[in-house]
C-alpha cells in the first residue's frame, strides 16, 4: 500500500486545483487496445468541447501508442481521437510485426540454428517477433515534439509513457510536463523526466520474448506492465485528482480456457503465453485500484490517521465481452503464416483465442473491438459525463464492466 500512498501524499502537498484534474490512464493489451479507442470515440460525443478534457495522460505498451498521440494533438483532441479511430479501422498484422511466410521461416530457422548449435553459429533472435514495421507507421504518423509544444501551451499538465528497466528492474515512468511536477523515487519504480521520443514508445510496447527491448542511454528497457506494481501512481504523482482507467480485459475473464471455469487438458503452450500476457497487462490493475478504494476509505473515516493523503476518485471501464471470444469470430483473417505460428504453439483454438486476441491486428477484429468500446461507454453515459463534469457517482450510474473507487 505504501507505494500508491506515498504518490497520493506527494499530490496532497501540491496545492489542489478548483476543478478536478482528470487524468486518463490507458492499459497496454496489444490488438484488444482497439477497444479503448471506441471508448474515445464515444467521448467525443459526450464530450463534444474541442478542448482536451484530460489534463494528465498515462499510457502503458500498446495504450501508450493512444496516449502519444492524444498528448501531441491535446490542442486538436477530437480530431486525434479521429485519427486513431482510422488507423485502428483498418489495421492489418503487418503493419505492426512481419508476417510475410519468407520472414517468419527465417526467424524459425534462426532460432532453430541458434538453438541446436548452442548459440555457437547464430547468437538467439532478439525476439521472436520484428515490430519494425510498427516503428516505421508511428515515425509517419506521430510527431513526438508536439508533445512538448501540447504542454507548453498548455494543453496537457503531464504526460508519461511507462517502460522497464531490465538493467536495474525498476518500473520507470518517463515523463514530460509543467516545471512544478518533480521526478519521484519510490520502491522499484521512478519517474524520470526526460523529453520523449520514439524510443521511449517503443520500449512501452515491447512486449517480453514477442518484441526486442530497446536501449534509451545505456539502459535496455521493455514493455512498461511488466514490474508496475502500482500502474495508477504515474498519473497521480503528476497531479491527478481523479482517474479515468480504460482497461482491455473482461471483469468476468483472464483464466486459461475461455472463461469456462474448467481446465479439460494440460494448457498448450499457446494457452499458458496467451494467460500470461493477459495477466502482465490487466492484474495490477484491479489490484491498484482496491488499494486506492482502502486509501479513500481511511482518508473518510480517519482523516487525522490520513494526513497527507488525499481522496483520489476513479473509474474504470473494460469490455462487456470477453475479446477472446470476439476474436474467435475472426481467426480465419489473420495472415497465413501467424495462423501457422498460433497452430503449432496451441494458440489456435477455442481455448487459445487468448493469445490470439492480443495478436491479431486485423480489420475485422479491431472494428468489433471499437464497437464494444464504444457501445459500452455510450451504456456508462451517466458515469462517464458525472465524473468527467467533476460529481460523485452513485453505484446506480455505473454500467457492465465499469468499477469504481468511492
Amino acid at each position: 500500500m505504501a507505494s500508491t500512498m506515498d504518490a497520493i501524499a506527494e499530490g496532497a502537498r501540491r496545492q489542489p486545483p478548483q476543478r478536478p484534474t482528470v487524468g486518463l490512464v490507458l492499459t497496454g493489451g496489444g490488438a484488444r487496445s482497439a477497444y479503448q479507442v471506441g471508448v474515445l470515440l464515444a467521448l467525443t460525443e459526450l464530450l463534444p468541447r474541442a478542448r482536451n478534457p484530460f489534463p494528465v495522460i498515462v499510457g502503458t505498451s500498446a495504450g501508450a501508442v493512444a496516449s502519444c498521440v492524444l498528448a501531441a494533438e491535446a490542442h486538436h483532441w477530437r480530431r486525434a481521437v479521429a485519427g486513431l479511430e482510422s488507423v485502428w479501422a483498418n489495421f492489418r498484422t503487418g503493419q505492426v510485426f512481419h508476417v510475410n511466410p519468407t520472414h517468419m521461416l527465417r526467424s524459425g530457422a534462426h532460432w532453430l540454428l541458434a538453438l541446436l548449435s548452442g548459440g555457437l553459429v547464430l547468437s538467439p533472435p532478439k525476439a521472436l517477433l520484428d515490430n519494425s514495421p510498427l516503428r516505421q507507421l508511428l515515425g509517419t504518423r506521430l510527431d513526438c515534439d508536439s508533445i512538448r509544444r501540447s504542454i507548453a501551451r498548455g494543453h496537457v499538465q503531464g504526460f508519461a509513457l511507462c517502460a522497464t528497466s531490465y538493467a536495474t528492474g525498476q518500473s520507470v515512468a518517463f515523463f514530460d510536463g509543467r516545471e512544478s511536477i518533480p521526478e519521484w523515487t519510490r520502491s522499484q519504480r521512478i519517474g524520470r523526466r526526460t523529453e520523449l521520443t520514439l524510443d521511449h514508445l517503443m520500449a512501452s510496447a515491447a512486449i517480453p520474448l514477442l518484441f526486442p527491448p530497446m536501449c534509451i542511454g545505456r539502459e535496455y528497457f521493455g514493455d512498461g506492465a511488466m514490474r508496475q506494481l502500482n500502474p495508477l501512481s504515474p498519473a497521480i504523482h503528476l497531479g491527478a485528482d481523479r482517474l479515468l482507467i480504460v482497461g482491455v480485459r473482461a471483469r468476468r475473464a483472464g483464466g486459461v480456457g475461455a472463461g469456462s471455469g474448467t481446465s479439460r487438458t494440460m494448457p498448450t503452450p499457446g494457452e499458458v503465453l496467451g494467460y500470461m500476457i493477459d495477466t502482465l497487462f490487466t492484474d495490477q490493475i484491479y489490484g491498484d485500484l482496491e488499494q486506492i478504494e482502502r486509501i479513500n476509505q481511511l482518508v473518510h473515516e480517519a482523516p487525522f490517521a490520513a494526513r497527507g493523503l488525499r481522496h483520489v476518485d476513479t473509474l474504470m471501464l473494460a469490455p462487456s465481452i470477453d475479446p477472446s471470444e470476439i476474436a474467435g469470430r475472426y481467426t480465419d483473417d489473420m495472415p497465413h503464416s501467424l495462423r501457422a505460428l498460433l497452430r503449432v504453439i496451441g494458440g489456435r483454438d477455442v481455448s487459445g483465442y487468448q493469445l490470439a486476441s492480443y495478436l491479431m491486428f486485423e480489420a475485422g477484429y479491431t472494428r468489433a473491438l471499437i464497437e464494444l468500446g464504444y457501445r459500452d461507454a455510450m451504456e456508462a453515459r451517466a458515469a462517464l459525463v458525472a465524473f468527467m463534469s467533476g460529481e460523485r457517482l452513485s453505484p446506480r450510474m455505473t454500467a457492465a464492466g465499469v468499477a469504481q473507487a468511492t
